[in-house]
């Protein structure tokens, strides 16, 4: 169960990405043009008769701010479409149109029930907003995301769905900006009863921790470094930085909710004097401790290292130090210590508390779009002058930080003697890894044969292919292979997988591609490669379309069957189905790895009888031990594997009763398995069943026969093999 869940929290994690990547964008036009347009600061720096009002380059930078500021002011529906996208397994961009068409309508839904009840006034202070223009409740992003969800949900049951031939035009992709409609129709009707009690559980807990003063900023900045490991801080934060989880506040004559969307508004005020330190004490911590404190642990690691081996540490270290400081992405520096000495991260999840804690008291209005790195306190914190931000003391504390976590690190290192990089009596200089542990943990277990059959099908043999193609391979291998690999998405720095068998991972293979570290949680698969990881995923994304179908991993060799006579050159024949149901083309699968033929061309069924019988006169090749799948070889020598359902690996062998052991000789006909439809409709996502040809060469091809109802039996594929 916790695996499940934190499996989910992980793809709503990296679903947030998306949106989040649009803010440090619009945070650069928002902070320069609201900056070089505020009237205070261009009297200050005796700039009013350069760029005042009237000039050119004031107005510009009036563009500028104003198409900043409209990011900010619509990211609940920016929200909306980037979770859909992000939680959606196929067809992305219709689960984007169909959230954008479910967040009006769930709005114009709560505004005509505002309308019927009297109107706005009659709601508490601070309930109601505009919404695109519509009047409504104020729900924040979590309205967005609620949309989000909700239409990821839809989209992934209903995107393939058929419908009768009279309505069969809305049926497939067509049907889910429909169904979303309905459905939030009534969502939006429930939502003017539900969301107001919400309301106030969250303005509630909100104020708890806004109460809770500079003891309440400590215990958000240990929480939120400490969650950075299993990649659930996006989770943790956001509700803070734009909800009223963050606290509220009027700027401009608006109720504003959400620390960073307090100080985006007041950035965006020219009459704002100083920026309010309660919204920003859930972002200024992050400076001192990025851009100070983690360079100070960098050098402390390159200064305890073996003398002989400081200069080959040096660009490692050195690297790391000015992505911390340059961009606030600390992982590759954090993953170092983390795993190989958990107690220092500790110390430094105490410390970051610390830092938020600090510049609470020291009252800095220091802001950010998306991490604590120089340029954002360039933006918000320099540029807006020290009267309004108090930016002076991110760099006072931050010395001290940086001698603190210098001294601190260099004791603990040299009195525990901790394998930071370079003092590892290996030749190799590396930076630690997460897999590092594992290795150890793990050894004497016994390895993947996903990765095994990998190697075995040729993709490290030498073969002519580029290096990115290679690492991808790694990838690939680390992953348990392509039939292993369920979905792939990435954050600002990590590649988050889903994987079928979380045994077949192997975190050696992963941590040889580059990786700062490895999480595996469940079928989870996180791997840490920093801010390049983005090129990273689209090369896999690339090599596993374009994979050669030799190079997938299988389990059955492809050797002939004992008992079985093979024809030696047939011309064609024709294969029936062992399933009864509706057939359709194996391209509209409900599953990326059959639907993009990688595996074999072939059809599905969606199966509403229960017996799986034998497509023709043949062999049972082999019966996986999870009785999901078997492999069959035709008389003719074609081999195919018939698969009962989708992900159904994960059933573990229950709902399904196989009555055929490998290497049994069966007439065409004869019942291979019984199936509970019952039970795996409600425990796999779908009854969707192929039957794929694994070994057909370049020049043969399958052919349809069927489509729509189907019994077993009956003729199914034709299979013309050769010119």
């Amino acid at each position: 169960m916790k695996d499940k869940v934190f499996g989910v929290l992980q793809r709503v994690g990296r679903s947030f990405m998306l949106p989040i990547a649009l803010l440090p964008v619009a945070g650069l036009l928002l902070g320069i043009g609201g900056s070089f347009t505020n009237e205070t600061m261009l009297n200050a720096y005796g700039l009013m008769g350069f760029m005042g009002p009237g000039t050119l380059l004031y107005a510009i930078f009036t563009v500028m701010k104003e198409a900043g500021d409209i990011v900010f002011a619509n990211l609940p529906i920016l929200f909306a479409m980037g979770v859909a996208i992000g939680m959606a397994r196929r067809e992305k961009e219709v689960a984007a149109l169909a959230a954008a068409v479910a967040f009006f309508i769930m709005h114009a839904s709560i505004s005509a029930m505002i309308t019927i009840h009297g109107g706005a006034e009659n709601l508490l202070a601070g309930a109601s907003a505009s919404v695109v223009g519509i009047t409504s409740l104020q729900m924040g992003v979590f309205g967005g995301i609620i949309v989000g969800l909700g239409v990821a949900a839809l989209h992934n049951r209903f995107y393939q769905i058929e419908l009768p031939q009279v309505l069969s035009f809305f049926g497939g992709t067509r049907f889910v900006p429909i169904i979303s409609a309905l459905v939030y129709t009534l969502v939006g009707i429930l939502m003017y009863y539900i969301w107001p009690p919400i309301q106030s559980v969250i303005y509630s807990v909100g104020n708890v921790v806004l109460n809770s003063g500079y003891l309440g900023t400590w215990i958000y900045g240990v929480m939120e470094r400490a969650l950075i490991p299993f990649g659930l801080h996006h989770v943790f934060y956001l509700p803070f930085w734009q909800t009223a989880v963050g606290g509220t506040m009027e700027v401009g004559g608006r109720l504003v909710e959400g620390a960073q969307n307090i100080f985006f508004a007041q950035l965006a005020d020219p009459t704002v004097e100083q920026f309010a330190s309660s919204a920003t004490r859930f972002m200024s911590g992050k400076f001192p401790l990025m851009i100070f404190g983690l360079p100070g642990a960098a050098l402390a690691m390159y200064k305890t290292a073996r003398p002989e081996k400081r200069k080959a540490v040096e660009g490692l270290l050195l690297s790391a130090a000015l992505t911390s400081m340059l961009t606030g992405i600390t992982e590759p520096l954090e993953f170092t210590f983390l795993f190989v000495a958990p107690a220092l991260y500790a110390i430094h999840c105490v410390f970051a508390g610390a830092a938020y804690m600090l510049m609470h008291i020291f009252n800095v209005g220091v802001g950010m779009t998306f991490s604590g790195g120089l340029i954002d306190l360039f933006l918000f914190g320099i540029l807006q002058g020290n009267a309004k931000t108090n930016w002076i003391w991110v760099v006072i504390v931050g010395i001290a930080y940086f001698i603190v976590y210098y001294f601190l690190f260099t004791f603990l290192i040299r009195r525990f003697d901790l394998k930071t990089p370079g003092r590892e009596m290996s030749d190799e200089v590396k930076l630690y890894h997460r897999s590092d542990v594992d290795k150890k943990r793990r050894s004497g277990k016994k390895e993947s044969a996903g990765g095994n059959a990998f190697k075995e099908n040729g993709m490290s043999s030498g073969s002519s292919v580029s290096e990115s193609d290679e690492i991808s391979a790694r990838i690939c291998e680390g992953l348990g292979g392509r039939d292993n690999i369920s979905d792939v998405d990435c954050c600002a720095t990590r590649l988050r997988c889903t994987v079928h068998q979380s045994e077949k991972v192997k975190t050696d293979v992963l941590k040889s591609t580059g990786a700062s570290g490895v999480i595996q949680k469940g079928n989870g698969v996180q791997v840490i490669y920093g801010p390049r990881v983005t090129v990273i995923k689209s090369h896999l994304e690339d090599y596993l379309e374009k994979m050669p179908e030799a190079s997938v991993p299988r389990t059955y060799d492809g050797q002939t069957p004992k008992n079985c006579q093979i024809n030696s050159e047939p011309k064609s024949c024709v294969i029936a189905s062992p399933y009864t149901g509706i057939a359709a083309d194996i391209s509209k699968a409900p599953d990326e790895g059959f639907a993009s033929g990688a595996i074999g061309e072939g059809a599905f069924v969606e199966l509403t009888g229960p017996d799986i019988v034998a497509p023709a006169d043949g062999t049972v090749s082999f019966v996986f031990d999870t009785h999901h799948a078997l492999g069959f070889k035709t008389i003719d020598g074609i081999a195919l594997l018939l698969h009962v359902g989708i992900d159904t690996v994960n059933l573990r062998g229950k709902g399904f009763e196989v009555r055929v052991k490998e290497g049994d000789l069966v007439k065409k006909g004869d019942i291979l398995m019984r199936v509970d439809l019952n039970y795996v409709r409600q425990h796999a996502p779908s009854l969707a069943s192929p039957i794929v040809c694994t070994e057909l060469d370049e020049d043969s091809r399958v052919r349809l026969l069927c489509s729509g109802p189907v019994k077993a039996g009956e003729d199914l594929l034709q299979v013309q093999i050769g010119n």
